[in-house]
């Protein structure tokens, strides 16, 4: 059971790190549509999606990727908790 718990706290990881790359592709011109930024897109958006939905952009400012990143943060601890009890 530990080694499941730990290759999903793995591709989680993994798979925050591709989230942070992809918001940051967002302040430079032209970065997402480049093929690693198309890849990303193809990857983060479809999780991105909801939380836009439901929090709209501050002006300019859009907070719901954010958000997405401490929702995604919170399911690893509470992954990692629950492979503890087990």
């Amino acid at each position: 059971m530990d080694f499941v718990i730990g290759i999903i706290g793995q591709a989680i990881q993994i798979y925050s790190w591709a989230l942070i790359i992809y918001i940051l592709m967002g302040w430079f011109p032209g970065a997402r549509e480049s093929a690693i930024g198309e890849f990303l897109g193809r990857i983060c958006e479809p999780y991105l999606e909801p939380f836009r939905r439901f929090i709209p952009p501050l002006g300019m400012i859009d907070i719901s990727p954010i958000v997405a990143f401490f929702v995604l943060r919170l399911a690893t601890t509470g992954l990692l908790e629950l492979g503890r009890m087990f």
